[in-house]
């Protein structure tokens, strides 16, 4: 199989030149450059005080100069690796290719009628939420269409995927929530005609009515609904702005939206330390979802997640109590993204996402005032670590292949600290989610704070696996426990060399006792 990596002579790696030992995971203290949250922010959904010097695509053009050269300071400041370290050029030049955007995240509102005490986007590092128009206009939308169907005929894209995000974008009234997508669809079949356009709108539920999946639905778009879990005791910190629970309203939406399955995308899960892993679990089934997407909170080393000691793999140990019930169920009640993905790494077959494994970062992010960034998931690092100085108005999406942000996240292998290089789970664990290697003052260039208990989950699997395929097989139609369908996703390429299935299975690695903790909230 081919790599997802085009890869050429290996890159220079000044920062770590070999690998480092075990021990060095054990050094995740704050540093004192680390960002923190405001503790005063404003009400998501109130519009910012003022309009800024640069909000906008249509902004005065010394501002907006002015401010991309401060963001390019802030990033040589808070991330080295790879702002000040990586010669996108030399990187070109040793054989590493750019990879086309496959998905673009339309940040279609840019406030939310919940304040969920974890997120990302309001109550991390980066507050540029507070400079955005709240929701994208027609203009910004049309925009958007265009750039994206020129780039999907540059490269004869197969497929490109949406995903209407905020903020929360079902704030948009049933009529306009379409919009977008109607735009990029009709621009794509001017421009690609063989591309196939497919949406998902992110949600947390509250607002899902009737007429709003039922507009959903005639526009082809699936719907991915954010919870903490099945019950009110899982979903304590998802409240709205007078601190009121959200779960009676997300609940009413899900049983809305289990009754169209044509429309269910699945749900998204932030795992909690606090809680059952089991209970959490099967809470979730309760809405019968399609799929789970069982996310780490989103933390680095200088913002450790919550439960991280160096010799624990607490995240793990809450994993693999779900992956064990999932696994030995007698049918498959649900997909469980993160085991599947793992699994199909394992067995070297392709996968999309940018969590694990070695596939090269695909998506752009485009804000409601037309500006591009990188995934948002980078707002939990420092205050703009998403942001490129671009806009739908100067630039191209071919032009945002070669930002260095975005150019070291499809580096592969080459991107890795030399401990990761090392390491015989690199092409099953790709170094884990590039936010969670983040350390201030360093960048993007560490093993992830979740180091350890990414090896024990990969390791346990693979064992599992193993086992799995050493069992003589039932008889014909019985069920098979374990049993999993993961079809290789469309346009992306295998990554091959994966660890073997020999992998022992409970013993954790030596660096264990190093690294862990939580890791993305939606």
């Amino acid at each position: 199989m081919r790599r997802a990596v085009t890869s050429g002579t290996p890159l220079p790696a000044p920062d770590d030149p070999t690998p480092t030992p075990p021990p060095d995971l054990t050094d995740p203290a704050p540093s004192d450059t680390a960002p923190t949250a405001s503790s005063d922010a404003a009400p998501h959904p109130d519009p910012p005080a003022g309009p800024g010097p640069h909000v906008g695509p249509h902004a005065g053009l010394g501002p907006r100069v002015d401010a991309a050269v401060a963001q390019q300071v802030r990033h040589a400041r808070h991330a080295p690796w790879p702002y000040t370290r990586l010669d996108v050029a030399a990187a070109r030049a040793a054989g590493h290719r750019p990879h086309p955007i496959r998905q673009f995240v339309l940040k279609t509102r840019s406030r939310c009628n919940l304040a969920c005490t974890y997120c990302y986007v309001y109550e991390m590092a980066d507050q540029g939420w507070r400079e955005q128009p709240p929701a994208m206009t027609p203009a910004t939308i049309a925009r958007a269409a265009q750039r994206i169907a020129e780039h999907a005929a540059a490269h004869d894209l197969p497929r490109v995927d949406l995903v209407l995000h905020g903020g929360e974008p079902l704030l948009s009234a049933p009529a306009q929530l379409a919009a977008p997508v109607d735009a990029v669809r009709t621009a794509v079949a001017g421009a690609a005609p063989a591309t196939r356009v497919t949406a998902t709108v992110q949600t947390n539920g509250t607002l899902l009515t009737r007429g709003r999946l039922t507009a959903l639905a005639a526009a082809g778009i699936r719907v991915g609904v954010s919870l903490d879990g099945g019950l009110p005791a899982h979903n304590t910190r998802r409240v709205d702005h007078a601190g009121r629970p959200g779960f009676a309203s997300a609940a009413r939406g899900l049983r809305l939206l289990a009754r169209h399955p044509q429309s269910y995308a699945g749900v998204l899960c932030v795992v909690d330390l606090d809680q059952d892993p089991i209970e959490t679990y099967e809470s979730l089934l309760a809405f019968d979802p399609p799929s789970v997407g069982l996310l780490l909170p989103l933390a680095n080393w200088s913002s450790p997640p919550p439960g991280h000691h160096p010799g624990r793999t607490p995240y793990a140990d809450w994993l693999l109590a779900v992956f064990e019930r999932w696994w030995h169920d007698g049918v498959r009640r649900t997909r469980i993204r993160l085991f599947e993905e793992i699994i199909a790494l394992l067995l070297g077959l392709p996968t999309t996402t940018e969590t694990l494994g070695l596939t090269p970062a695909a998506t752009a992010v485009i804000e409601t005032d037309g500006s591009i960034e990188q995934a948002d998931s980078l707002k939990s690092a420092y205050e703009g670590a998403a942001a490129t100085g671009m806009t739908l108005d100067t630039h191209s999406f071919d032009q945002l292949l070669d930002h260095p942000g975005l150019a070291a996240r499809q580096l592969g292998r080459d991107a890795l600290a030399g401990w990761c290089r090392a390491c015989e789970l690199v092409d099953v664990c790709g170094g884990g989610h590039y936010p969670h290697r983040y350390r201030a003052g360093e960048g993007f260039r560490r093993p992830s704070v979740y180091c350890a208990d990414l090896q024990r989950l990969i390791r346990h699997i693979a064992a599992a696996v193993q086992r799995a395929a050493q069992t003589p097989r039932p008889a014909a139609g019985a069920p098979v426990a374990g049993a999993t369908d993961t079809p290789a996703a469309e346009g992306t390429e295998a990554v091959d060399g994966t660890v073997p299935v020999t992998a022992p299975a409970e013993a954790p690695p030596a660096e264990a006792s190093a690294d862990h903790p939580p890791a993305v909230a939606s």
